[in-house]
């Protein structure tokens, strides 16, 4: 490890300064002008590193290691939008050795995790090792909002069965909840306030709302809310979607306020009727993160994570019961896999040996590109217990984080394709 870390740690910076949050497309550029430049950064470390690249059109990146069956790790550059509540730059990329932490957005999600795993190819290369399996480390740059990297991937190149994804929490993920983004109409044709809007993912907490309102000083008071001009602000704290109860959802307070209680009830409450759906991957989450005053017509965007065993069918049934019209977004169906099989039983060897734990695998509410395989398991690299600052302001990962994930992804590699 002692002949990479400084290498990841300044690398890694460079990847934080590039802003790769979805932005217009441009010149072939699909994501956006900063994303393309992240992903041939990437790509041209990779290929110094004397591996084999291939671009496809700036989608999706692929570094190719090893011969025969085909072994997936697919990973992200793309980020969600840093929001607010910084006091380290989201994309100045500090490395602050005190604190022995590298800061800004992606540095766990998912940057850290790519690099790290392509250190690890590197060291096993460096060690002579000769994968009996083709490892091939995809770097997406749309995971974040909407698949479209994989969706092209599998058009222009033949996705392996078999991989994982270090885009989550260690020991092992063998199940992951389905999920869908579902934009509701609420009425609002003789509303006495205008410009209501707030968030800016579907899939991240709304950490700010504002909407151009009658200032009424008592109200604003109660509710901790701030008037500027003729805007209402709330602010709240960001946190992922799946994991809504970490954040605080800023839209909420503004319902208050306007005096829109059936909106609240139906979308703080009730829930759609969906708060007891409920298996052993956990609760469904409901979540109002994108807000939006248009037309006479209030837009909500929800990010719903249901159990895996649960169908799709069953939460829209559920959610008609209520008569608002929504459209559908974004639709994943969810994962389940075997604990007893190979790649489940082996990933969780690994973490155990490495950590000296006794670690059993997990169910999460978030959506990785595991998914996306026959046969995938999100791995690491967040842990029961650390500071979670994933789609919130100030991400970091530790010093510690990069060396514990460096021994784990380089084994796993070694174990899984030797």
């Amino acid at each position: 490890m002692n002949n990479y870390f400084d290498d990841i740690v300044k690398n890694l910076s460079e990847l934080i300064k590039f802003d790769s949050s979805q932005a217009p497309a441009v010149d072939g550029k699909p994501f956006g002008e900063e994303n393309a430049r992240c992903l041939d950064y990437f790509l041209s470390l990779a290929s110094s590193m004397g591996f084999e690249v291939k671009n496809y059109d700036n989608y999706v990146g692929e570094v190719i290691f090893g011969s025969g069956e085909d072994f997936a790790v697919l990973a992200h550059l793309d980020v969600v939008p840093a929001g607010s509540g910084w006091t380290h730059e989201p994309f100045g990329g500090e490395i602050d050795y005190t604190s022995r932490k590298v800061w800004g957005r992606g540095a766990m999600d998912d940057k850290g995790p790519a690099l790290i795993t392509l250190y690890a190819m590197k060291a096993l290369k460096d060690a002579g090792l000769k994968p009996s399996k083709t490892i091939k480390l995809i770097v997406g740059c749309n995971e974040e909002t909407g698949w479209a990297c994989m969706d092209h991937y599998n058009k222009v190149a033949k996705m392996p069965e078999v991989g994982i994804s270090p885009d989550a929490d260690f020991p092992v993920i063998y199940a992951e909840k389905g999920i869908v983004h579902m934009q509701f109409a609420f009425p609002a044709a003789n509303a006495q306030f205008s410009d209501l809007k707030g968030g800016g993912a579907a899939n991240m907490v709304c950490d700010y709302c504002s909407v151009k309102a009658e200032e009424k000083s008592a109200l604003l008071e109660q509710l901790g809310l701030e008037y500027a001009g003729d805007t209402v602000i709330s602010r709240g704290k960001s946190a992922h979607g799946s994991t809504p109860d970490k954040g605080v959802n800023a839209i909420e307070k503004v319902l208050d306020y306007l005096g829109l209680s059936e909106m609240k009830r139906l979308l703080f409450v009730e829930k759609f009727g969906l708060v007891n759906f409920e298996d052993e991957t956990g609760k469904l989450t409901l979540s109002p993160n994108v807000i939006e005053q248009k037309d006479g017509k209030i837009y909500v965007t929800c990010d719903i994570r249901y159990p895996a065993t649960c169908r799709i069918e069953t939460v829209l049934e559920t959610v008609e019961m209520y008569a608002i019209p929504y459209v559908i977004l974004h639709e994943q169906a969810p994962l389940y896999n075997d604990k007893n099989g190979e790649l489940i039983t082996t990933l969780l060897g690994v973490y155990n040996e490495v950590t000296g734990a006794n670690a059993q695998p997990v169910a999460i509410g978030g959506g990785t590109y595991a998914r996306a395989l026959k046969c995938g398991a999100a791995f690491g690299p967040e842990e029961d217990g650390e500071e979670c600052t994933v789609h919130q302001p100030n991400e970091y990962i530790t010093f510690e984080k990069i060396e514990k994930c460096f021994k784990i992804y380089k084994l796993a590699l070694e174990r899984l394709c030797k």
